[in-house]
């Protein structure tokens, strides 16, 4: 049977790829070398988050959410998906300008938001330690659990007639794949879509991993009800080197809390680290004190694939024929994957786009340009 295209990679990009590629009627085979969604999928928090740093991003998450609520609608529950909202707290005077700033750009773009003064936090949220500002909440927020996400979005492909195979591809051909073990998958289009493993096929992509902890709690309903992210993160989110942490409090359907973050630069190596950890600890026990007190379960770590200028790269390669990218989303690759999807199977497909697709394509990158062996 012949591939239209081979996607590497089986994570929630792969996966909402190859579904939106199916929907078009193509023939879509997945390869991937694990399980599916074990990847940065598995890792990450699964917040779907508007996020406004530029227009571009913008356009992408305040799309792609759109697109959540309606995959989400029929029947939420087996993706865990839950409107829990974003409340972004403002420790200070000039995160509280942040806040209104932030609530002035989301509200020109219909995105409904309300901006809290001190005691509106405090009734939102009680456990936050006194002292706060106050923040802006982002109602129609969300959060979702990637790694079923992403077997769902692969069993919608397979009944669209997508194939998934298990492998691992050692290189791209000029007629599809090298996998281990010396067989080669031929296919019309190559899409590359595994995240930061990407580097291991096109080491020319302007990529770099950024490793990041995450710590699991035991079950405590209702301690808190929205995502909670400091207002600081952002400044952390977008550092171009070495290690942070910011606040990142999330409460999951289960009554669990998951805790994060920590951004550190170009370290591979997947093992937890405890220095690091406590450190993100802390910090995050300064904004809710209550955590202190709580059994933590398990901790583990991922990579987010950053790219050089803070946007995923979707579309074509521009230097090597019929490679495809969907890869580069760093922390926003939950929220942004439906989108990036559709935006990647219009390409394919030459249908226009609902978005702008400019800001997104790899050729924006001159390093790309140049023909690689």
């Amino acid at each position: 049977m012949s591939i239209d295209v081979l996607v590497i990679g089986a994570g929630i990009i792969g996966t909402a790829c190859a579904d939106a590629l199916a929907a078009e009627g193509m023939a879509v085979t997945v390869l991937e070398r694990e399980a599916v969604g074990s990847g940065a999928s598995a890792a990450g928090m699964g917040h779907l988050v508007v996020m406004d740093d530029n227009p571009a991003e913008l356009a992408l998450t305040s799309y792609s959410l759109a697109l959540w609520r309606q995959l989400a609608a029929a029947d939420p529950a087996p993706h865990e998906y839950s409107r829990c909202g974003t409340l972004w707290i403002a420790a200070d005077d000039e995160e509280m300008a942040a806040a209104r700033d932030k609530q002035v750009c989301l509200s020109a773009h219909g995105i409904a938001c309300e901006l809290l003064d001190a005691a509106a936090l405090y009734a939102h949220e009680p456990q936050l330690r006194p002292g706060l500002c106050g923040g802006l909440c982002v109602d129609a927020d969300a959060i979702v659990y990637p790694p079923k996400s992403a077997a769902l979005l692969l069993a919608r492909a397979q009944r669209r007639g997508a194939q998934m195979r298990n492998g691992e591809a050692l290189a791209i051909t000029g007629h599809g794949v090298l996998l281990a073990g010396g067989a080669e998958l031929r296919a019309d289009k190559v899409l590359v879509a595994n995240g930061s493993a990407s580097l291991q096929l096109l080491p020319e992509l302007p990529i770099r991993p950024k490793k990041g902890h995450i710590v699991v709690t035991d079950r405590y309903p209702g301690l808190i009800s929205h995502q909670l992210v400091e207002l600081g993160y952002i400044k952390s989110a977008h550092a171009a080197d070495g290690d942070s942490v910011a606040f990142n409090l999330q409460p999951r359907p289960t009554g669990q809390l998951l805790i994060g973050s920590s951004r550190q630069f170009d370290v591979t190596d997947k093992a937890v680290e405890p220095a690091i950890l406590a450190r993100m600890l802390a910090h995050a026990a300064n904004f809710v004190p209550a955590l202190a007190g709580l059994n933590a379960l398990r901790c583990w770590t991922g990579l987010r694939a950053a790219s050089s200028d803070g946007l995923p790269l979707i579309g074509p390669h521009p230097s090597r024929a019929d490679v495809w990218l969907a890869t580069g989303h760093e922390g926003l690759g939950i929220t942004t994957s439906l989108a990036s999807a559709q935006l990647l199977a219009a390409q394919i497909a030459g249908k226009p786009a609902q978005i702008p697709i400019a800001p997104y394509l790899p050729a924006r990158f001159e390093q790309l340009g140049r023909h690689h062996e």
